[in-house]
């Protein structure tokens, strides 16, 4: 369709035609003096008869719009087809200076993703944060994301939300129980947008029934592998963190995991943390084997420390040199070392034929760990050890019941003031 003067030539049509056909047509734009063609059109028959009411619509430009409001308008139009011409749209956005591994990550594998399910099991240093800031702003940006939710240890909440805004000028919200209970009546959840909360306090049955009714676009989780579940037998143990990324899995669309040490030593262990990620991607442990063998594995990218280099291709960080420093105990130390090794040894095997064997088990390793730090922390363990059983065997204290939900491995995934809690219980 051509404009010559007021007159506009086009192709003739003998039969009804739908717009359809020349939509191709209507939708472009000629500018010429003060005349603009309108890109509007409507999904109807059009009569031989209609073509004649087709007009030229005159629009007249001028400058009295609030410069502000423009700028704006003209900075939208441009984010909206910026990734079209700027593959690396959210690192030239943000106050950062990724490093070439970290734009590998995102760009490479997982905005390759159509829908995201991905691990970045990066030693630590690797900056998984900004990894994280980057998907997120990138999403963002390609209006692919708007509800987003970010799981973390509890004392990392803060950490999380200032580098978001500081780096990425991204405001997230701090979901605590706090903040939880005074949102008395409404579910919290679907009031923000984009919320940081606590895995340990998303893990409570109460929350994780409010959390299973939300959808988000995106979600994060921060040590990740903490959400652990083990196999016995033919019977799955699932820890409360477990049953809290089964629910995200399922209500999240793109679901991101971050953690330095994935896998622990247990097959199973890891194949049902993939599981999360992908349900029944990986249905044997000899599945996982083969696709770490062959590194072609499409859930998750692992690098370690002296494979980061920068982007001259020198090492980030210095070459480690592990190395196993022994020490000789004195013969106090070492009658001290035999003889609650032996205390712990046989109680432990009177443990395991009571009921509460699993409450005892802990106590005792307790001592051990007691024994590690010092000989002073062990002496108060020991003191108020006996202290208690003694209230108990005179009848004024009963027995409390601790109770030790997850296996012992669990331990060494609290926080150290999490685990020096559950010790003093």
């Amino acid at each position: 369709m051509i404009k010559k003067g007021n007159i506009i030539e086009g192709p003739f049509w003998d039969e009804p035609v739908k717009v359809d056909e020349i939509k191709e047509i209507m939708n472009r734009v000629y500018i010429k003096g003060s005349t603009i063609y309108s890109k509007k059109y409507v999904n109807d028959i059009l009569e031989r008869d209609d073509l004649s009411k087709l007009r030229i619509m005159k629009a007249l430009i001028d400058f009295s719009a609030n410069p502000q409001d423009t700028f704006l308008v003209i900075e939208a139009t441009r984010f909206k087809y910026a990734s079209l011409f700027d593959p690396l749209l959210a690192m030239n956005v943000s106050k950062i200076d990724p490093l070439p591994f970290q734009i590998e990550a995102v760009y490479g594998y997982i905005l390759k993703q159509p829908h995201i399910r991905f691990l970045i099991a990066d030693d630590p240093g690797a900056g998984k944060t900004i990894m994280a800031g980057l998907v997120i702003k990138e999403l963002k940006l390609r209006r692919l994301a708007n509800r987003i939710l970010i799981v973390v240890p509890g004392h990392l909440k803060d950490q999380w939300r200032r580098e978001l805004k500081e780096k990425f000028d991204e405001k997230f919200v701090v979901l605590d129980r706090g903040a939880f209970n005074s949102h008395y009546g409404e579910n919290p959840w679907e009031k923000y947008d984009q919320i940081i909360t606590s895995i340990d306090f998303a893990k409570q049955d109460e929350i994780v029934a409010s959390l299973s009714s939300v959808h988000w676009d995106l979600t994060i989780v921060d040590e990740a592998h903490k959400m652990s579940a083990y196999r016995y037998g033919d019977k799955t143990k699932k820890t409360q963190r477990y049953k809290l990324g089964e629910v995200l899995s399922g209500t999240s669309n793109h679901l991101i995991f971050l953690t330095a040490t994935p896998h622990r030593g247990d097959p199973e262990n890891f194949r049902l943390f993939l599981d999360l990620l992908m349900p029944g991607f990986f249905a044997t442990n000899e599945m996982v084997e083969e696709s770490l063998k062959n590194k072609d594995n499409p859930l998750f990218i692992r690098r370690l420390k002296e494979d980061l280099k920068d982007f001259e291709g020198k090492p980030i960080f210095t070459r480690r040199f592990p190395v196993t420093i022994k020490f000789h105990l004195s013969e106090s130390e070492k009658k001290l070392y035999n003889e609650v090794s032996r205390y712990v040894i046989e109680q432990y095997n009177r443990a395991m034929q009571s009921d509460k064997s699993r409450n005892i088990a802990f106590a005792l390793m307790i001592l051990q760990r007691r024994m590690a730090s010092s000989t002073y922390a062990l002496l108060k363990s020991l003191e108020r050890r006996k202290e208690r059983l003694e209230r108990i065997l005179k009848g004024n204290k009963k027995p409390k019941e601790m109770v030790i939900s997850n296996d012992f491995e669990e331990l060494d995934d609290m926080e150290e003031s999490e685990r020096w809690k559950k010790e003093e219980e």
